[in-house]
């Protein structure tokens, strides 16, 4: 009778252990990107400099560092000048020009993309313009092979949702950081700004991709949430928090 009991207690156990993994892969599959925190030796402000003392935790969905600025009048602004996107690494950085090059060229095309379906989009400022300068701080590119092979290969994918269990993250993969810093065009006056760092996510249709995958996704959720944001502030829809 004690081994009976003593082997449904390990049937209970794996079971509850099974159950809690589908729970974790179920939830975390549905992403191709995912929010991850920025950690004090990440916070360089080397782009946002002095201001950057402004930015504080951000809640779920936002930013995870930010500021809004709660005093400025954001339904006079209807269009939008977005600056190149600038390459803003250490000295020391990995990431080849070439390919500094194209991920800026890439976050810029998403941004006009995005921004361009909420304001009319400006090349110069003036009245009722809203001046979007962004700088990408970091970027990681993922593992390519092993990348695809954490994700669809059975074994390697139970691993790889352990790792996640444990950490929150995935192998293999790659990401990217971000400062953004959104003004009047004509004063300078700072209407927001933020710093988010995003990685790969565990979707199924992010393990089939390429290099530079994971930072390129992480790119396109961010011009979708700057996007969605800003134009519910400037709609009136919602007041600026």
């Amino acid at each position: 009778m004690g081994a009976r009991n003593h082997y449904m207690r390990r049937g209970a156990w794996a079971c509850g252990r099974l159950a809690v993994l589908g729970l974790v892969m179920f939830a975390s599959a549905c992403s191709t990107t995912q929010q991850a925190s920025i950690q004090q030796m990440d916070i360089k402000c080397s782009f946002l400099g002095s201001d950057c003392d402004q930015l504080i935790d951000g809640e779920p969905g936002q930013a995870a560092l930010r500021y809004v600025n709660l005093h400025a009048l954001w339904t006079q602004y209807q269009k939008i000048w977005i600056n190149p996107v600038i390459f803003w690494g250490s000295e020391t950085t990995k990431v080849l020009a070439a390919d500094q090059h194209m991920l800026t060229d890439y976050f810029h095309q998403v941004l006009r993309e995005e921004l361009g379906k909420k304001f009319e989009l400006a090349d110069q400022a003036g009245p009722g313009v809203m001046q979007l300068q962004v700088a990408l701080t970091d970027v990681a590119g993922a593992t390519r092979g092993l990348r695809t092979i954490s994700m669809l290969w059975p074994q390697a994918r139970v691993l790889n949702t352990l790792k996640y269990a444990a950490t929150g993250t995935y192998a293999f993969i790659g990401g990217a950081q971000t400062e953004v810093k959104l003004t009047d065009a004509v004063s300078g006056q700072v209407l927001a700004e933020g710093m988010d760092k995003r990685i790969g996510g565990g979707s199924l249709e992010a393990a089939m991709q390429w290099q530079w995958g994971d930072a390129k996704n992480a790119m396109k959720a961010w011009a979708v949430q700057l996007a969605d944001r800003v134009s519910s502030w400037t709609s009136g829809a919602v007041p600026p928090a």
